[in-house]
């Protein structure tokens, strides 16, 4: 499987790399801030999603699930407010459920906020000017067995 590099301009976007990143696991420690240069930057262990729907296409496929460690990059970001985060622990581990836009004023606006969504009710919430964001593979997969598991998958 090829590495991932996606650029997001719009929430449509957005939406695709979130769809990219649902249960991609980041650590306090590896995200930052970076006020000067209006960006926010992470590096997340996403769950490789592709490579298992299409594991799951082959019956009595031994493939192991797969993780890989991908570098995200917000631009034009103002501000950075947290939810549920306690920045002195740079180990804690959060598990990222989405990424969304929400535009400030009318719809059509650029500028807005982009919230990242995490289990556990945390959250961060970029003030940006406009939607710029990047995601970028950073190396090579490594195997997992175990796949993320929703509450609606129980049934």
């Amino acid at each position: 499987m090829r590495d991932l590099r996606l650029i997001a301009l719009d929430a449509e976007d957005l939406g695709i790399l979130s769809a990219h990143l649902q249960d991609a696991v980041l650590r306090v420690g590896d995200m930052s801030y970076l006020p000067k240069e209006h960006r926010f930057v992470a590096i997340a262990n996403r769950f490789d999603w592709e490579k298992a729907a299409a594991s799951k296409q082959k019956p009595g496929s031994d493939e192991h699930f797969e993780r890989r460690q991908t570098a995200i990059r917000f631009e034009r970001v103002n501000a950075a407010k947290l939810q549920g985060i306690n920045l002195n622990d740079k180990r804690l581990a959060l598990a990222l459920l989405a990424m969304t836009f929400e535009p400030a004023g009318s719809p059509e606006a650029p500028e807005g906020y982009v919230t990242l969504t995490f289990s556990g009710g945390a959250a961060i919430r970029l003030d940006v000017e406009c939607v710029e964001v990047e995601l970028k593979d950073l190396g090579a997969a490594w195997a997992t067995n175990r796949s993320p598991k929703h509450p609606e998958d129980a049934s």
